[in-house]
């Protein structure tokens, strides 16, 4: 039988290693996907670490993933050998749930998440059901859409049905794996975009990335500035630090929202009064299904919206990872086959 490679992580806690497996058959509604790259994501720590519940091992993580099936399983009549997919957080809903049978599929009560529940994209083919899969368009480079399948379709997604309108004001906290995305597709919106970062060094890559204006965290209060141009629609949190999303609050105007984005850990604090005065609101946002994903990808083509990487190859999957880890890539580290 033919192998690949496959970057798994043996236990919860473990190291990557590099091993080979046979390459695996679709079973009956599954494709399997000739991994072309696929992006290194921080909630990938949730399977190095074994941080969610049951997940089984080894397991190979992964939910950015680009690709071309390569084979399909009995009972797959909608997609065919040859056609460019890429596969998400999003790896498959039970259909029989309260969510799902309202239609509800990003809410299902027993989500399945690729590279969490099964074998994700840190390996050169891998197997999914037809309902994670999204279509990607042919001109899209695999390396720079690996990444739109999380980071983009999370900022893409949120933006969308978050309310504002074109010239709202909207400002987009953090500059780094979502925030750069964010302030793209803001542009590509047609908002006012205001984006919030700490330090004078990011100010230049903001504007480039098209923020009309940049504000520095570190030197003024941000919610005040904010607040002098008549208050943020939406405040779009990327960065992981509750205590910088609380204090940004009182920088929403009247029905603006803060929506959250950034997975930190501890409590966004804010009080009644700030969200009772002006009809304020928080609102939390996971990244979405499959046609989410289509959306995400057919916009960026058009707009030409794209991440900054950095490519590994598949060998350096523990390397990679660290990179990733360490906060300073710049800004979406990719893994290429």
């Amino acid at each position: 039988m033919p192998k690949m490679k496959v970057a798994q992580v043996p236990k919860a806690g473990a190291d990557f290693e590099i091993v080979e497996r046979e390459i695996p058959q679709p079973g009956s509604g599954q494709v399997r996907i000739r991994v072309q790259a696929c992006g290194v994501c921080h909630s990938d720590l949730l399977t190095k670490e074994g941080l969610w519940p049951g997940i089984t091992y080894p397991r190979v993580p992964g939910h950015e993933v680009a690709g071309m099936i390569d084979e399909v399983g009995s009972g797959v009549t909608q997609w065919t050998r040859g056609q460019r997919v890429g596969v998400g957080w999003h790896g498959g809903q039970d259909g029989t749930c309260l969510a799902c049978r309202r239609g509800d599929f990003a809410n299902c009560a027993n989500l399945k998440v690729c590279g969490i529940s099964y074998d994700g994209g840190y390996q050169e083919y891998m197997l999914a059901p037809v309902e994670a899969l999204a279509q990607m368009p042919e001109s899209l480079d695999a390396a720079e859409a690996g990444p739109l399948m999380c980071a983009g379709i999370t900022t893409f997604n949120a933006l969308r049905h978050s309310g504002a309108m074109p010239s709202d004001l909207v400002a987009i906290q953090g500059i780094g794996g979502l925030g750069h995305l964010g302030i793209q597709f803001a542009q590509k919106f047609g908002y006012r975009v205001a984006a919030i970062g700490r330090g004078p060094e990011n100010s230049s890559l903001a504007k480039k990335l098209g923020a009309n204006l940049y504000i520095d965290s570190a030197a003024t209060d941000a919610a005040a500035e904010l607040k002098k141009l008549g208050g943020a629609r939406v405040i779009l949190a990327t960065a992981p630090s509750s205590k910088a999303m609380s204090s940004l609050i009182d920088g929403l105007g009247d029905n603006g929202t803060l929506l959250v984005v950034g997975a930190a850990p501890d409590p966004i604090e804010a009080s009644p009064p700030h969200l009772i005065s002006g009809r304020k609101s928080i609102q939390g946002w996971s990244s979405g299904i499959p046609t989410d994903s289509e959306d995400t990808l057919r916009f960026a083509e058009m707009t030409g919206v794209r991440p900054m990487i950095e490519k590994y190859p598949l060998a350096k999957a523990g390397e990679a990872y660290a990179r990733m880890m360490s906060g300073k890539a710049q800004f979406r580290v990719v893994l290429t086959m």
